[in-house]
């Protein structure tokens, strides 16, 4: 016995011993395999990469677009501890691979979806399957409209006119720093609702802390920390405090909840006025179609709150931002304006905002926005789940369960995508020959607004919108940024991308 118990001893001890150095051999070898197109940081015992993720957690974008461009085909690999790897690309022909060729073999899967479910429930941006493809369908009829789209112009004419332009005046009358990107998402907000819902908030002249701006701060809240979720270290732990009701999904639950009552108030007071008078925006439309339920309508509204208020205004921000530097981009954005108000009758008029057939002008101030697009995505890297094993159109070998993510904020870095002025603002490079606007080639080497039968069924009312707006204020307004040495510019990872600390600005009259 007492043999047997050394030789089992000395058996653990040495089985202690060498697993380290196994481990390593079995890494190296899954490396030296994908060596040729997947570098990737280099892996720990037992942690992977979990000690670089933690040291790269506040720049992750600029991480993994650094390792990306050293990819021969922008395509990586993460090792978390105790799960499969984590592929992300930048790779093209990958991303169509995804979003259309095998479209069905990537859904959102359990990861993601679990993860902003209590926020999103099963709205038409968290959902799968046959729950997605009815939202789509009866999203899809809406959007295609041209009665919808002349609807989106008008109220963001009204909106900008009697909102926008009178805040920012006021605020350059008194001299005052205004956060520029809290003032756009509250623009936002009132223009989603009153396309989508036919509610106005007056969230942009609202100044008190209950109501529309308590919304507000809670939605971003919940953005936030449901992001969180995704980007954790330790998945079961946020699990964990969900159970327990502590930290940061305690604050979850209260923001959700405020957020959720809002969109619930809109319900119950649309279901009380049907029975009066016929309605057609977007939740109405829902409700006809089956979507009756308050849970399911709310879902819908959250939705589409996230999507109308949070894209929008996290592009115009950025476009602000690049434009306090550029002084040449804001003369060529004038020269244009000036051009469209100059093809106007006497009759017309001046100083109003831009009709829906002017914007149609706008060729560079478009070309402008498309490069905040594509430097700064709302959604910059966008994940899916692989339901069964599968390989990319790189060669890499994804298996079933893997996460697999492409970074729409590295493509628009991407010197094989875009050339070597890659990183520089150049408006020019969405302009032809004849001065025209021209669309990227491909949605899979610009998938801004996603790609493939996912794509987002609101581009062409976003443009309408930033357009509108970027006009209006550049055409009114000079602008400065009130501190460079702050946070200015840095990346706050939210559900979209935001500008952390947002965007402190002086505001100046134009003569």
């Amino acid at each position: 016995m007492e043999v047997v118990f050394n030789l089992h001893s000395f058996s653990s001890l040495l089985y202690l011993l060498l697993f380290p150095l196994f481990y390593l051999i079995i890494i190296k070898t899954i490396q030296s395999k994908h060596q040729q197109i997947q570098p990737a940081p280099r892996p720990f015992p037992l942690l992977g990469n979990l000690p670089q993720f933690l040291a790269n957690r506040e720049r992750f974008l600029d991480w993994t677009t650094d390792l990306l461009a050293a990819s021969p085909t922008g395509t990586i690999f993460i090792r978390r501890p105790w799960k499969p790897p984590m592929v992300i690309t930048a790779n093209p022909s990958n991303v169509e691979h995804m979003l259309k060729s095998r479209f069905d073999n990537y859904p959102k899967g359990d990861r993601t979806s679990n993860a902003l479910h209590d926020f999103l429930g099963s709205g038409i941006f968290n959902a799968d399957g046959e729950r997605w493809k009815t939202q789509r369908k009866t999203a899809s009829f809406e959007f295609s409209t041209k009665s919808m789209r002349q609807f989106v112009s008008e109220a963001v004419r009204d909106e900008t006119v009697h909102r926008l332009v009178p805040f920012l005046e006021a605020v350059a009358d008194r001299g005052e720093v205004v956060n520029l990107q809290d003032a756009l998402e509250r623009f936002a907000f009132d223009n989603i609702c009153r396309v989508a819902f036919d509610v106005d908030p007056a969230c942009l002249g609202s100044g008190s802390s209950s109501g529309p701006g308590d919304f507000m701060s809670s939605f971003e809240a919940a953005s936030e920390l449901s992001m969180g979720r995704l980007r954790s270290a330790v998945p079961p732990l946020w699990r964990l405090k969900r159970l327990l009701n502590v930290g940061s999904e305690k604050r979850l639950r209260s923001s959700i909840g405020t957020v959720h009552a809002f969109a619930t108030d809109i319900i119950r007071s649309r279901m009380e006025e049907e029975a009066s008078r016929g309605r057609s925006d977007l939740l109405s439309r829902f409700a006809e179609d089956g979507e009756s339920s308050e849970e399911r309508l709310r879902d819908v509204v959250v939705s589409f709150i996230l999507a109308g208020r949070d894209t929008t205004s996290s592009v115009l921000a950025r476009f602000f931002w690049v434009l306090t530097s550029r002084p040449d981009v804001v003369e060529k954005i004038r020269a244009e304006l000036k051009l469209i108000r100059g093809a106007r009758s006497a009759e017309d008029g001046e100083g109003e905002v831009f009709e829906f057939e002017e914007l149609k002008e706008m060729h560079y101030t478009q070309g402008a926005i498309s490069e905040a697009l594509r430097l700064y995505p709302p959604v910059s890297v966008d994940s899916r789940a692989c339901a069964s094993e599968d390989v990319l159109a790189d060669g890499t070998r994804v298996g079933k369960g893997w996460v697999v993510a492409y970074n729409a904020y590295a493509m628009g870095r991407m010197v094989s995508i875009w050339g070597k002025d890659c990183l520089e603002f150049r408006p020019e490079r969405w302009i032809d020959a004849e001065g025209k606007y021209r669309a990227a080639e491909s949605p899979y080497k610009y998938p801004v607004f996603h790609a493939g039968p996912r794509m987002c069924l609101g581009r062409e009312m976003a443009y309408i919108q930033m357009k509108s707006v970027a006009a209006a204020v550049v055409e009114r307004f000079d602008m400065e940024v009130d501190d460079w040495s702050g946070t200015c510019g840095r990346h706050q990872l939210s559900l979209t991308l935001r500008m952390k600390g947002g965007l402190l600005v002086r505001v100046r009259r134009r003569g």
